[in-house]
């Protein structure tokens, strides 16, 4: 349902007075997306990932750490997969929306880039 010229009158006047206030906080929310938000939880669970691995290399140490490190594996494999999940499904709406073309390589593009970090965009040709 779109807003009434009241309501885009005040959203704007928000934002506005929002960007004046704090604009640090404007620039961050202008370069987070979806990717760059799942892409950290990927991060900090691929990171779990590893420490339960870890914790159950020490199984000669104590089997409860073993287990828990199991445990912990488990949970941060399955948050992985929700995550990719979740930007598949990303994807396919916005596949949808413009029209254009579905395919895991864009995904695990984007996915890498998240990864990497933003590259600076090329210097202009020299005329």
């Amino acid at each position: 349902m779109p807003l009434s010229d009241h309501e885009q009158r005040i959203l704007e006047e928000i934002e506005r007075r929002l960007s004046e206030e704090d604009p640090r906080l404007v620039e961050t929310v202008q370069r987070t997306s979806l990717y760059t938000h799942l892409a950290r939880r990927i991060r900090w669970a691929s990171l779990a990932f590893l420490t339960g691995f870890v914790m159950l290399m020490l199984f000669s140490v104590a089997l409860w750490i073993a287990g828990l490190g199991f445990v912990v594996m488990l949970v941060s494999a399955l948050l992985v997969y929700r995550y990719l999940k979740q930007m598949g499904r990303d994807q396919m709406r916005a596949w949808q929306e413009q029209g254009g073309r579905f395919s895991l390589a864009s995904l695990l593009a984007r996915l890498s880039g998240q990864f990497r970090g933003r590259r600076p965009p090329p210097p202009p040709p020299p005329q």
